[in-house]
């Protein structure tokens, strides 16, 4: 860990540890609350949905501008490490570059109720934006073992509640919205954030990372490099009897950073979230959707994509500043770190879980990750 910077916010706002709390090393600086929000403008809320003995889901809502920013556009990218899962507007960033609405997570049946939640907020917030088209991103995981997927629980009313609730500062992880159900490494996961800060010349800039982590097999799990998963293979329900091949479940990682950067650079930095995700101990499996947004802050008023009026003039031009490619490896470097940390903080803060037909997922046993850790 770099010893000149004590770590940020080693409890989340309700008071369960993060990694740094149990002492888990991590390469790099994090910003102020190590969370995405300490990107500039970046704000995100949860609705967090535990009824009774088998509803156990939410959504989470991220805004890239803020909610006074919605409708102007980011630079993005996105990318799939595997396909078996949704990311829905991915066809209109990859044709245009560019992202101009909110984000939301939830889980794998909810994708369309979320999306026309989204909808409805931005028709009630920003008649002008919904004025024209509306291609939102709302992606999932799958959160069966624990949450009765296939009810009606996730309601348009909720994406509006995630939407309003959305703010900057540090943010709740693990058994939170998007979050609540999901299981990562045959414990429970979550949501979870981090942050990291890079210098380019004299300007500094921050790289954050939201998580939605519903990946890996216990056997797996590695922790700043040590291997545990073997070590922690008791207690874990998942796989007795389980239906489900280890490692299903799915990965959704949103990337954000005021740094300038075009659109390619963002789809580059989607393509190290793989490397971020590896260096917890996943391989990648065939029955999970691991898909990835990167997206930009700079370069506000560029790239929006309005209905033209009147024929183009001497001024109808874009102009966009970036990182040169050249000088663009610390932001890969800090994709990656900022992952991996992400990743086990949202498995530092879950607590165990029991939901749907008396399923069971336990938390991670911190006394034992530390006694590894110390070996």
């Amino acid at each position: 860990m770099n010893s000149e910077h004590p770590a940020p916010h080693e409890r989340t706002p309700h008071g369960r540890p993060r990694a740094r709390a149990l002492g888990i090393p991590f390469d790099g600086t994090p910003g102020e609350w190590n969370a995405i929000t300490d990107v500039p403008g970046v704000e995100v809320g949860h609705v967090t949905l535990v009824e009774g003995d088998a509803v156990r889901t939410g959504v989470t809502a991220l805004l890239p501008r803020g909610k006074d920013g919605v409708g102007s556009a980011c630079a993005a990218g996105w990318y799939s490490l595997n396909g078996n899962g949704e990311m829905t507007g991915t066809t209109w960033i990859e044709e245009s570059g560019a992202l101009s609405l909110p984000v939301a997570l939830t889980n794998t049946h909810a994708v369309g109720t979320v999306h026309r939640g989204v909808i409805d907020w931005i028709a009630a917030h920003h008649p002008g934006v919904a004025a024209e088209w509306l291609l939102p991103v709302v992606a999932e995981t799958w959160d069966g073992y624990l949450n009765d997927i296939n009810g009606p629980h996730v309601r348009t009313g909720h994406a509006v509640e995630a939407l309003d609730a959305a703010a900057s500062g540090p943010l709740d992880e693990g058994c939170v919205g998007g979050g609540t159900g999901m299981n990562c490494y045959g414990f429970k996961g979550g949501s979870g954030t981090a942050s990291r800060i890079v210098a380019h010349g004299p300007d500094r800039y921050t790289v954050g990372a939201l998580v939605q982590a519903n990946f890996g097999e216990r056997r797996e799990l590695t922790v700043a490099g040590v291997p545990m998963g073997r070590a922690l293979a008791d207690d874990n329900p998942m796989r007795d009897g389980a239906r489900m091949p280890g490692g299903a479940g799915s990965v959704i990682v949103v990337i954000a950073t005021d740094a300038p950067l075009l659109p390619g650079q963002c789809k580059a930095l989607a393509r190290r979230v793989p490397i971020g995700l590896g260096r917890t101990g996943t391989t990648g499996g065939h029955f999970s959707g691991d898909i990835f947004l990167a997206f930009s802050t700079a370069n506000e008023g560029a790239l929006n994509s309005t209905f033209p009026k009147g024929e183009p003039t001497a001024d109808t031009y874009d102009s966009l500043r970036c990182v040169p490619w050249g000088r663009i490896d610390p932001f890969y470097e800090a994709v990656v770190q900022a992952v991996e940390e992400a990743v086990l903080n949202a498995l530092c803060a879950a607590e165990e879980m029991t939901g749907r037909k008396g399923h069971r997922t336990p938390g991670l046993p911190h006394e034992k990750v530390r006694q590894l850790l110390r070996r």
